[in-house]
């Protein structure tokens, strides 16, 4: 299911991106299509991002890969950058940041905090549930990046977790604790 939402969600995201015309050889003939020009960069956060990113490529096989890991305190809900492996010249390139939760917005900001120091300008986050508080975050400290999600839940919890929500989608998806 992750997959399947992920590719609508990626697909909206790139939906205004510059594309030349181009002809695909079907198996019933030629066909008529879009080819994007821009030079794609997916972000998956670490390491629930993992799970949306071959949706991403499934369109864009093409693009450019980088990595961010990022790990939320449980206590203080404030996020601690581990790892970043990000590719070269981002300055003219249309960056997709994945990461199926958008909760407190503490790990997108640090993210995208992270992408703007490496030249990165035309941002996008692609999550597929995200709290108010998060979006407010993002709004407050990034006002120029949009958000593709398909629902705004009600609130987060005490503990910081979206309600209703999914829980956490790192341990769901790989199936641990």
């Amino acid at each position: 299911m992750a997959n399947r939402i992920s590719v609508l969600l990626a697909a909206e995201a790139m939906r205004d991106l510059p594309t030349i015309a181009a002809t695909v050889d079907s198996p019933l003939g030629p066909a008529q299509g879009k080819r994007v020009t821009g030079d794609v960069v997916v972000v998956p956060v670490l390491r629930a991002g993992l799970g949306m990113l071959d949706a991403v490529l499934q369109l864009l096989p093409s693009a450019r890969v980088g990595h961010i890991g990022l790990q939320r305190d449980e206590l203080t809900a404030i996020a601690s950058r581990y790892y970043s492996k990000l590719p070269g010249d981002l300055t003219c390139s249309y960056v997709l940041v994945i990461d199926p939760m958008l909760a407190t917005g503490g790990s997108a900001v640090a993210a995208l905090d992270l992408l703007r120091q490496a030249g990165a300008r035309d941002v996008r986050l692609v999550c597929i549930v995200a709290a108010p508080e998060g979006v407010a975050l993002l709004a407050e400290h990034h006002p120029d990046v949009n958000v593709y999600t398909p629902v705004v839940d009600h609130c987060l919890n005490t503990d910081k977790f979206i309600l209703p929500g999914l829980g956490d989608f790192g341990d769901r998806l790989y199936g641990t604790q």
